[in-house]
């Protein structure tokens, strides 16, 4: 079986446009499409150099294998009918790995055809690393990063505004785009850059706040034979995602006049204000996604179809969306209930094989996010724990000990709060930690939440060692 590559399948080779930090599964399966689809009923132009962040492998290394072509699959329900869709896309150029390629990176951040940079970091990604120097290669995090390649971009077009970028992170964190630009002006004060530099980049540069909303499972390997067999090729890069999209970017209107998809009938909302949007996104889907991750997983399911299948999993997920979550946002009852309900039907996706073992990846700081809000709005208002979203934190604690009953958890976080988890347990499991104070440890790691102590919630510490001692004794499907 042949390999898609540009010797298979016709490519265009379309000016860099776009710098894409991180190319995986979900990027690919959005914002790739977005700019694939724009090109096609546009006639955009845009090619996309993927940038790869991180130091480490990943199933993403062979983009240039395949001359940056990979399939996509859209599965889902439209008009109350099924549907299901593929198409190849085209527009990536290449990948440039930022450790390997560092130089190759700052001369695509120097090139006149760049417009828009955007990233996908997870939420762990926009942090302010001060160790980074700007005579890295590379500096380790992506803000230090990007600093220095608009640094590169001032200086090469001689600290013209008109070489400014659109910036538009993807990351599931408030303010994303506002936090990043932050960032990026320490950077600059860490490295003593000049303030007309400051200036260039808070003026002449565009940063935007966004919100992303489309399920991607990824890689669909339970299929791949029959999906091989159905293109004729082999693809190691097949993506699968839902039909359903949403991009609600709040920006300039230059963001807009460079990323015209409204025009292509994609559905991304330009807007002045998008908090209403991405609180009721993050701590709905998002929420409901990072509480039915360890609970599933523990009780021995592995998709996201299939924890809502299980009586008692399916019922958890329910009762956390509307009981807890929705209760606690602003706005309409009625219509965070719709939406909700819309949620719920997007987990039952017939077509998506939603591993939770994919959606595991750095889940203390996606609590942080997503769950962590509702858990302190509910206690605000009812003087009493949300037992379901604490049951959420109780089985992310129990995940996070890397082996239940012989069995090695998919931890997929920081190296150092792998460790420190590991750390407890076995600590816990040699008798010199009690269930109690291993609760109170994780809730004190101020840094993981915000600079909150969360031994100040009362009884917190108390319910999720309660939930433990059931969990370890009997089972997540006891505790539930």
């Amino acid at each position: 079986m042949p390999q898609l590559n540009r010797s298979l399948i016709a490519k265009p080779k379309l000016p860099e446009k776009i710098l894409q930090v991180g190319g995986g599964n979900f990027m690919r399966a959005f914002v790739d499409w977005h700019i694939q689809t724009m090109n096609e009923k546009l006639d955009y132009g845009a090619g996309v150099a993927i940038v790869k962040p991180i130091d480490r492998p990943g199933p993403e290394d062979i983009i240039n294998d395949q001359d940056g072509l990979y399939t996509l699959y859209l599965l889902g329900i439209e008009n109350g009918q099924p549907k299901r869709t593929h198409q190849v896309i085209d527009c990536v150029q290449r990948q440039i790995d930022s450790y390997q390629e560092f130089d190759q990176l700052l001369e695509a951040a120097k090139s006149s055809d760049l417009e828009i940079i955007f990233s996908n970091t997870t939420e762990a990604g926009i942090v302010y690393v001060e160790t980074d120097k700007i005579d890295d290669v590379p500096p380790s995090s992506f803000p230090g990063k990007l600093t220095r390649m608009l640094w590169e971009r001032y200086n090469a077009f001689d600290k013209s505004a008109d070489a400014g970028l659109v910036i538009i992170p993807c990351e599931l964190i408030d303010k994303n785009g506002d936090t990043l630009k932050e960032i990026i002006l320490k950077m600059a004060d860490n490295w003593s850059l000049e303030d007309e530099f400051k200036t260039w980049v808070s003026e002449s540069c565009s940063f935007c706040n966004t919100l992303v909303d489309r399920i991607v499972p990824g890689y669909p390997a339970d299929k791949i034979t029959e999906i091989t067999e159905e293109l004729g090729y082999e693809d190691k890069l097949v993506v699968e995602g839902e039909l359903f999209h949403l991009w609600v970017i709040e920006g300039p209107k230059e963001a807009e006049e460079k990323l015209p998809a409204p025009k292509a009938g994609l559905n991304v909302i330009f807007t002045d204000n998008l908090a209403l949007y991405r609180t009721r996104k993050v701590r709905v889907l998002n929420g409901a996604h990072t509480a039915m991750v360890p609970v599933g997983y523990l009780a021995g399911l592995r998709t996201v179809k299939e924890a809502m299948e299980d009586e008692q999993v399916g019922q958890f997920v329910r009762e956390l969306i509307f009981e807890e979550v929705i209760p606690q946002l602003p706005g309409d009852q009625d219509d965070l209930k719709n939406y909700g309900e819309k949620i719920v039907e997007r987990f039952f996706n017939p077509y998506l094989k939603h591993y939770l073992a994919s959606i595991a990846l750095n889940s203390t700081s996606k609590y942080n996010t997503r769950l962590l809000p509702s858990l302190l709005a509910y206690v605000e208002a009812h003087n009493s724990l949300p037992k379901r979203i604490v049951l959420g934190l109780s089985a992310l604690i129990r995940f996070y000990a890397g082996e239940v009953d012989g069995e090695t958890m998919p931890l997929n976080d920081d190296k150092e709060r792998i460790a420190f988890m590991k750390a407890q347990w076995e600590a816990q499991a040699k008798g010199d930690l009690t269930l109690v104070e291993l609760a109170q440890n994780v809730l004190g790691k101020t840094e993981w939440w915000e600079g909150k102590d969360l031994n100040e919630v009362s009884g917190l510490a108390e319910a999720i060692a309660s939930n433990l001692e059931v969990m370890i004794k009997d089972g997540m499907k006891a505790c539930l």
